[in-house]
């Protein structure tokens, strides 16, 4: 039976998010209790941020798999470890002698500069970033606990946006829809799915005649935001179409770009209080826009 118990490492909030960012500094502490003295190699704790996409397709003997990775960063602290000649700080050939007892071990990891996404979970990839604590000992497996931190990008900082929380549509169509698309990149080979988070039908469009279609599109508060993955992107565009019977249906699809109202908190003061930039102006509306996660649950996501 192991002597380390109650292994765990704990980071001190830096907004009311809870959320860090390139150049922010992690500080927490390791702490765990040794029920008899113990000989480790070495007590470390590190942050890190790594994507990784995985997807199959086929099946039987024509099934191919697909992954990708990326590393963003890697901070390291030892907290414990051989000192500057080489030599442990307790005299003892298997390692450095913890007494027995409770352990605290305080840290701090700045998290570097350069452009890195923000944390996301899909279907067939994810994004993580997370404070890991390791103990080694000689000949043992090495104690290892991980605890994941939401990390937001500043890369749309960069991007011209509206900050409002509804849209309006106006199109001489009878379907407008608001779609999300995810698409997972491994080398050459990819797979998406997409999701319809609004759709509005019109009534029917007589022969020889027009009819424009208006209607408000309210824009989840927690939306899904990434740049600067290589191997995961998210998408988001208006299509509008005309559904004819018996006939190929006459579209046309608007890319659209979508910060969350929390970026405005990244640089507070930029902009005249009340008056989102480039001179556009919000609606006001009693009722909060819709949840992500109401609208867009990952585990329902299809290929």
């Amino acid at each position: 039976m192991s002597p380390i118990k109650d292994f765990n490492v704990t980071y001190e909030a830096i907004n009311e998010a809870d959320t860090f960012s390139v150049g922010d500094t992690i500080v927490g502490t390791v702490s765990f209790r040794l029920t008899k003295a113990v000989k480790v190699k070495s007590v470390s704790v590190k942050a890190k941020g790594d994507a990784n996409v995985h997807w199959s397709e086929g099946s039987g003997d024509d099934e191919r798999s697909y992954s990708d990775h990326r590393r963003y960063f890697k901070v390291k602290e030892l907290l414990v470890a051989e000192n500057a000649k080489g030599k442990f700080n307790h005299i003892s050939l298997a390692g450095i002698s913890l007494p027995q007892g409770v352990h605290l071990f305080k840290f701090r990891l700045k998290i570097p500069e350069g452009n890195m996404p923000s944390s996301f979970t899909g279907a067939h990839g994810k994004i993580v970033y997370m404070v890991e604590a390791k103990i080694s000992r000689s000949w043992r497996w090495p104690s290892i606990i991980q605890k994941e931190i939401k990390f937001v990008s500043k890369a749309f900082l960069q991007t011209p946006q509206v900050m409002v929380n509804t849209i309006m549509l106006f199109a001489e169509s009878n379907v407008n829809t608001l779609k999300n698309k995810i698409v997972y990149r491994a080398g050459s080979s990819s797979t998406s799915s997409e999701k319809t988070l609004f759709k509005m039908a019109g009534e029917n469009i007589n022969p020889n005649s027009e009819e424009s279609v208006s209607c408000q599109v309210k824009i989840p508060v927690d939306v899904i935001i990434l740049h600067d993955c290589e191997i995961i992107s998210v998408e988001y565009y208006v299509k509008v179409y005309v559904d004819i019977s018996f006939a190929i249906d006459p579209e046309v699809v608007f890319p659209l770009v979508i910060v969350p109202p929390s970026s405005a908190a990244f640089q507070p003061g930029e902009w005249p209080q009340g008056a989102p930039p480039y001179g556009f102006s919000a609606p006001a509306f009693e009722e909060p826009p819709p949840s992500y996660t109401s609208l867009y649950p990952h585990h329902n996501e299809q290929p």
